[in-house]
C-alpha cells in the first residue's frame, strides 16, 4: 500500500458495516445454504470467487445468505428466482456505486478518470464515514418508489390482458432518442468533455421522461430508450426531448423514433417487434425531428395538440415495408384549432 493512502481493509469494513471475520466455509456453515448455492449468489452479486480459506465475509453477508435461504424455504422464490433477483440487485448497485464514487471525486475537484491523490481518498472516506447512514435510506426510498411504479404498471398490464389484447402483452409506447453524429463528436472532444456531453444528455432526457410520466428503460451513452403507458405521454416525451436538445448549442441534435404496440417486459428491459420498429424509425428521422409508426399515428391523429404527417413508405431491415409519420406540435393552440376563441 502506498504511503499516505487509507488502509483498504479498513475502508472495506467501514462501507460493509462490519468486520471481515468469516471464510466461505464459515459462511456456508452458519447460513445453512449449500456451497454451490452460496457460490452462485456471490457471482450473481458480481463479486469475485474467493478461496475457501480467505476471510472475506461479514455478519451482514451471513445475514443476507440466511434471508435468501428463508425465501426458498418459505416458497416465495425457488433457487433460480433468488439468483435472478440477486443478479438484478448486483448489476444495478454496481453502476450506482461507481457513479457515487465518481460524483464524490468530481465534487472534490478531482479528475474522475485519473488516479486520485491520498488527500482526495481520505476526504472520500471521511464523507462516507460521517454520512453513509444518510445515504442508505435514500437507496431504500428510491427502490420502494420504483417498486410501487413497477407494480402499478404490472396491474395495468394484467388489465390489458383481461380486456382481450390478442398478444397477451401490454400495449406500450416505446421510443429511442439518439444523438446525431455522435461518432464525429467523440473524435473532436477530449474524454472529459465527451463525458460531460453524455452526462448532460442522460440527465436532461431522464428528467424530461420522468416529468412527463414515462420511464427510462436504459441509456447507451448517445442513446436512451424510454417507455410510456399511453400514446400521448410517449408523444410528449419525444417532442419535448427533441426540442430541449435542439435548444442546447453545445450538444448534437437528437432524432427520435417512437412506436406503439405490444412489448415483452423482462428484467427491467423491453423486447419485441415494437421496440425494433422504434429503433428503425429513429434512423429515418432527421436531426431534431420525431418519426412515429402507423399505430401511434392512428392514436394521435385526432388529438388537436399534434400534427401527424405521412411520409414516404420505407423498407427497413427485418420488418419489410413500413409507413412512417412525422410528429409535430400543432402550431395553433388546441382551443383555436377547435374553433373556440
Amino acid at each position: 500500500m502506498a504511503p499516505g493512502l487509507p488502509d483498504p481493509k479498513e475502508i472495506e469494513e467501514l462501507l460493509l458495516g462490519g468486520e471481515l471475520r468469516y471464510t466461505r466455509v464459515d459462511a456456508v456453515r452458519l447460513s445453512g445454504v449449500s456451497r454451490e448455492f452460496s457460490g452462485r449468489i456471490w457471482r450473481a452479486f458480481g463479486y469475485p470467487t474467493m478461496p475457501d480459506d480467505a476471510v472475506a465475509y461479514t455478519e451482514g453477508d451471513i445475514d443476507a445468505l440466511c434471508r435468501m435461504r428463508r425465501l426458498v424455504e418459505d416458497g416465495v422464490l425457488d433457487e433460480e428466482g433468488v439468483i435472478r433477483l440477486v443478479r438484478a440487485f448486483g448489476q444495478t448497485m454496481t453502476r450506482l456505486a461507481e457513479w457515487q464514487v465518481s460524483l464524490l471525486r468530481s465534487m472534490l475537484g478531482e479528475d474522475p478518470n485519473g488516479s486520485p491523490p491520498a488527500e482526495a481518498l481520505g476526504a472520500i472516506v471521511g464523507i462516507a464515514e460521517s454520512h453513509i447512514g444518510e445515504f442508505e435510506p435514500l437507496v431504500l426510498h428510491a427502490w420502494r418508489r420504483q417498486l410501487a411504479s413497477a407494480g402499478t404498471r404490472a396491474l395495468a398490464a394484467a388489465a390489458t390482458r383481461e380486456n382481450g389484447d390478442p398478444t397477451g402483452r401490454p400495449m406500450t409506447t416505446v421510443g429511442f432518442a439518439d444523438m446525431v453524429s455522435f461518432t464525429q463528436v467523440s473524435r473532436e472532444l477530449d474524454e472529459i468533455e465527451l463525458a460531460r456531453v453524455v452526462e448532460w444528455f442522460e440527465e436532461s432526457t431522464s428528467d424530461i421522461i420522468a416529468a412527463c410520466g414515462g420511464r427510462v428503460v436504459k441509456t447507451l451513452g448517445d442513446e436512451v430508450l424510454f417507455s410510456a403507458e399511453s400514446p400521448k405521454v410517449g408523444a410528449e416525451i419525444a417532442l419535448t426531448v427533441a426540442a430541449a436538445i435542439q435548444d442546447e448549442t453545445e450538444v448534437p441534435d437528437v432524432r427520435v423514433g417512437v412506436a406503439h404496440g405490444p412489448v415483452l417486459p423482462l428484467m427491467g428491459d423491453v423486447f419485441g417487434t415494437t421496440v425494433n420498429l422504434a429503433a428503425r424509425l429513429t434512423s429515418l428521422a432527421r436531426p431534431g425531428s420525431v418519426v412515429i409508426d402507423a399505430e401511434l399515428a392512428a392514436q394521435l391523429e385526432k388529438d388537436p395538440a399534434y400534427e401527424v404527417t405521412r411520409i414516404v413508405r420505407r423498407p427497413v431491415q427485418g420488418l419489410g415495408i413500413i409507413q412512417p409519420y412525422v410528429l409535430r406540435r400543432n402550431p395553433k393552440p388546441p382551443d383555436t384549432a377547435a374553433g373556440r376563441p
